[in-house]
């Protein structure tokens, strides 16, 4: 995805997020939109699953706008540095509300992450193997 595209993206998850009541973190003028390469990883298979016709964008925003509120409830204190976590708690509930993974798939995957990180050298890039 190219930075154009990135940011027309998150101009129409913006748009359909405050139709929530939601608002997203302010984005930077100058430097990368995402903190973390995970952060642009979660936005990016958000969008893709979108695309190829998972969930309606209106039940994303639903769901992350609830997501957001459930931890705002819980005592987040929402200084932003917990946007991306709440996004993909969302698209986690998502795919697991339309069928398309169990929360056993996801513990699983969770778990095999966990695995390969515990065994990959301080900054060496985490990988799976077939078996995880």
């Amino acid at each position: 995805m190219s930075l154009i595209q990135n940011r027309e993206a998150i101009a129409a998850c913006e748009q359909a997020m405050q139709q929530h009541g939601v608002d997203m973190p302010l984005l930077r003028t100058e430097g990368p939109v995402f903190c973390e390469p995970w952060q642009a990883q979660a936005f990016a298979m958000t969008l893709a699953l979108h695309e190829k016709g998972l969930f309606e964008w209106s039940l994303w925003a639903q769901t992350l706008s609830d997501v957001i509120k459930e931890a705002q409830q819980a005592g987040d204190p929402d200084h932003g540095n917990t946007y991306y976590d709440h996004w993909l708690h969302a698209l986690e509930r998502i795919v697991m509300k339309v069928g398309a993974l169990t929360p056993e798939d996801i513990a699983h995957r969770q778990e095999a992450w966990r695995e390969a990180a515990a065994r990959t050298p301080h900054g060496q890039p985490i990988e799976l193997t077939e078996q995880n």
